[in-house]
């Protein structure tokens, strides 16, 4: 067989190995993608229940005051955190460290209102669900609509002798 045919027929094998190695890496590229995709859906459908929400000693007065509200049906991240995906997940994750921070070093308050970022989202939810009713409101009066209906998502529902925490 002459040199150039089988130079020929080494660089066809080379050229079947790479191309083969490529499958290999989108197929591997594509699974990891698949997954951290299936991954994060996971950790947002989890984490946004009130259940996953109450679980942690700090939030369950929260959770237990929302579970008798006019909102109980809605997940705490309904009103707590942003509804646009991208803006969700950092808002989450910046959210959720904050919270493990606090618990780490016993830093969390004895009453907890959202502030700062969360006040604002919280204020963008209220708006966006009661659109309708809000109409004739004037919404001037007070800066947040929490200002004037702070027990609405968290009723005080329980006699104070059975509460955790007093109503702030």
């Amino acid at each position: 067989m002459p040199q150039s045919a089988k130079m020929k027929m080494r660089k066809e094998l080379q050229l079947k190995k790479a191309r083969r190695r490529s499958w290999w890496l989108m197929l591997l590229a594509f699974s990891a993608g698949a997954a951290s995709i299936i991954g994060v859906a996971f950790a947002m459908t989890t984490t946004d229940k009130a259940g996953f929400c109450g679980s942690c000693h700090a939030m369950s007065e929260a959770a237990l005051t929302h579970k008798s509200s006019v909102h109980a049906k809605l997940a705490c991240n309904e009103c707590h955190a942003p509804h646009n995906l991208v803006k969700k997940i950092p808002f989450k994750t910046k959210e959720g460290a904050r919270d493990i921070f606090s618990t780490a070093t016993s830093t969390i308050p004895d009453l907890i209102h959202p502030g700062g970022e969360t006040l604002e989202v919280v204020q963008v939810n209220c708006r966006r669900c009661h659109e309708a009713g809000i109409q004739t409101v004037n919404m001037e009066a007070k800066a947040h609509c929490t200002d004037c209906h702070r027990h609405v998502p968290h009723s005080p529902k329980l006699p104070i002798a059975k509460r955790s925490a007093a109503d702030a």
